[in-house]
């Protein structure tokens, strides 16, 4: 009788995904058996150890050199270069979202109670502080963000998609004011968030109806083999492709994301805008770099009709918002889009290939801290009945808080790719790896990649536009006398701003710290 094999688990390469999710374990249990009145003291310590010391396992992987290249847990997890540096991304855009969550006053008392009705006047009157179980979840789905990009097979990442997404789902109906607001869209989130969960599972079943294996290079072998295009290899490469677009909020699967954003509390808004596109792009790269390389020429005009279709979406009808935190879902749309316009670049010759990689990488890195930051800002801007929402609000911030005015107003213009700014290097990495990637002998792309270039600066200037507004109307207008208060910022949430304001005017300035370790990462991609 045979007896089946061990599985070998390279536990010292998967530290950092297994210190996460210890600590969401460890959070569950303590839920289960602490008294209520412990449980914040002991979450908070727990989560930002744990987010910190799974960051500091990273850089010693990154300092001693011990970038894996071979794939880790029997083949299922690629730890190489550009996976570890989207975790340290996501582990800090992460840390600097648990400051920000551990504020009081984001999260409802009692969730299960009817909004406005006596028992959550009841849970609110007992001042317990919010649900605790918020720091596990969000160690469950920090968790995900990290195991998603680094799948390399498509069963994981099916796996790390729902832990990803399902904490979300509740967070983001957790909301302490405008409570119907919120479970409407945890409501939308978890509905749209189903069917593309199921469009992605389809899709690798039809995928692995073809090439008879779920595993990513074993799915770039089965396409170099057979030169003949199968149908269901197509449908299945068509559903796998919206359940991932979704995730990214990629027109036309954005509208889920402007009423997530909107009625999610604000720090699980920021921890989705930064860490679940960062994830969620790096799981883009993976399947179609890795897995669907020998199908570039069929994928590439479909990416490259969604990179144009999301930039012009995202920037025209973030014009017409009166919404602050729908107009950041927007820009997030719009900034999707220009991360696209990095993955189509992904073909080429090796050395092209990894300038891509290195500018989507940097983009990633920027765009996640700044985003963060503005959100840290909109958390400050307060009316009775919760944060300030309606642009109107913000008419002559800059006389009532011109400190905080001005950090805001530099983190638009970090948006819109303003010169001295991070986003300004994000966007200009981005748009030369473009150009760069169609110079290729050959390559009939060339000319398209140019068109998408021409694209993404014209959706730049539209989006300029409705940045530069929210700045006029701070600076430049007359603030009303019952005008929204600013809150006294907790610590953290000053800690929060002042690392996102450092990082984007100190990369703005010296892109090269940053885009050196990108660069390093890009050349140790897990490829074929």
């Amino acid at each position: 009788m045979n007896s089946i094999p061990a599985p070998t688990i390279e536990y010292g390469t998967l530290a950092p995904l297994l210190v996460v999710f210890g600590a969401a374990v460890i959070g569950v249990l303590v839920e289960a058996f602490a008294p209520r009145y412990l449980r914040k003291s002991i979450h908070v310590p727990l989560t930002l150890l744990s987010l910190f010391g799974a960051f500091a396992l990273v850089l010693v992987q990154v300092l001693r050199g011990q970038v894996s290249t071979v794939a880790s847990a029997m083949g299922a997890v690629a730890v190489d270069g550009p996976a570890l540096f989207i975790w340290g991304v996501i582990l800090v855009l992460s840390f600097v979202c648990v400051l920000l969550i551990n504020d009081e006053g984001h999260f409802v008392a009692s969730a299960a109670a009817v909004p406005g009705s006596a028992d959550e006047e009841e849970a609110e009157a007992e001042g317990s502080g919010g649900h605790t179980e918020v720091y596990p979840l969000v160690m469950f789905a920090v968790g995900g963000m990290l195991l998603f990009p680094a799948s390399h097979d498509l069963l994981i990442m099916f796996v790390a998609l729902e832990v990803m997404s399902l904490p979300l789902y509740l967070l983001c109906g957790l909301a302490r004011r405008r409570r119907l607001l919120s479970q409407e869209a945890s409501m939308k989130y978890f509905l749209l968030g189903a069917f593309s969960s199921a469009f992605f599972l389809y899709g690798t079943a039809m995928i692995y109806g073809f090439a008879g294996t779920v595993s990513l290079p074993g799915i770039n072998q089965a396409l170099a083999a057979n030169a003949q295009l199968d149908p269901l290899l197509m449908l299945g490469f068509s559903l796998l492709g919206v359940g991932l677009l979704f995730k990214i909020g990629a027109a036309p699967f954005h509208a889920w994301k402007p009423d997530v954003y909107q009625g999610a509390p604000t720090p699980i808004t920021a921890l989705m805008a930064s860490g679940t596109l960062v994830a969620a792009i790096g799981a883009v790269l993976r399947v179609f770099w890795v897995g669907l390389g020998n199908l570039d020429w069929n994928w590439r005009p479909v990416i490259w009709g969604v990179a144009a279709l999301t930039m012009i979406v995202g920037s025209i009808l973030a014009i017409t918002q009166t919404e602050i935190k729908r107009m950041l879902a927007y820009s997030s749309i719009a900034h999707a889009g220009f991360l696209l316009v990095g993955v189509m670049a992904t073909f080429g010759t090796a050395e092209q290939n990894a300038v891509s990689l290195k500018a989507i990488l940097f983009y990633l890195a920027v765009y996640g801290i700044t985003t963060v930051g503005a959100f840290a800002v909109v958390t400050l801007v307060r009316d009775p009945g919760g944060e300030a929402g309606h642009l109107s609000r913000w008419a002559g911030l800059g006389k009532r808080a011109p400190m905080l005015a001005g950090v805001f107003a530099f983190f638009l213009l970090a948006f819109a790719g303003i010169p001295l700014t991070s986003g300004f290097f994000g966007k200009y990495a981005v748009f030369a790896a473009a150009l760069n990637s169609g110079t290729q002998p050959g390559d009939s792309m060339g000319g398209w990649m140019a068109g998408l270039v021409v694209v993404g600066v014209v959706a730049s200037a539209i989006a300029a536009f409705f940045y530069v507004r929210v700045i006029v109307l701070m600076f430049f207008s007359e603030p009303a006398a019952d005008g929204p208060a600013i809150a006294v910022p907790s610590a953290g949430t000053v800690a929060v701003i002042a690392v996102s304001l450092l990082v984007t005017v100190g990369v703005g300035l010296y892109p090269e710290s940053v885009l050196g370790i990108a660069n390093d990462a890009a050349r140790s991609l897990f490829i074929r």
